[in-house]
């Protein structure tokens, strides 16, 4: 796995995003209150809408077009609504976040 350094932990906010370019269309970092890191493809599973802009609460995002709730750790969108956003390996080592980019499409869990 090639992983790369992406920000540190605290250039992104409790609750919060960051967008990077990666190598098949955006994939939105999310932190969590309690300060864990989630990586999914910037697209929700419905009509596309961008989950960075949604808004954080537990490990779930809620998708700003449309509220489809997806789960940060897997990408799963939560029943009754179906669908997946992919989802990357990210970690916090030493401070910094860390995304693992694969030649292959992550996949859902």
């Amino acid at each position: 796995m090639n992983w790369i350094d992406i920000c540190a932990l605290d250039d992104i906010n409790p609750l919060g995003s960051r967008v990077i370019a990666g190598p098949q269309g955006d994939i939105a970092i999310f932190r969590t209150s309690d300060d864990e890191v989630f990586a999914l493809d910037d697209r929700c599973p419905h009509k596309g809408g961008p989950l960075s802009q949604g808004l954080i609460y537990g490990k779930r995002v809620a998708c700003p077009l449309h509220n489809w709730q997806i789960e940060l750790a897997s990408g799963e969108a939560v029943a009754p609504d179906q669908g997946c956003a992919h989802r990357h390996e990210v970690k916090v080592t030493d401070g910094r976040v860390l995304l693992a980019l694969r030649d292959n499409l992550a996949h859902c869990a």
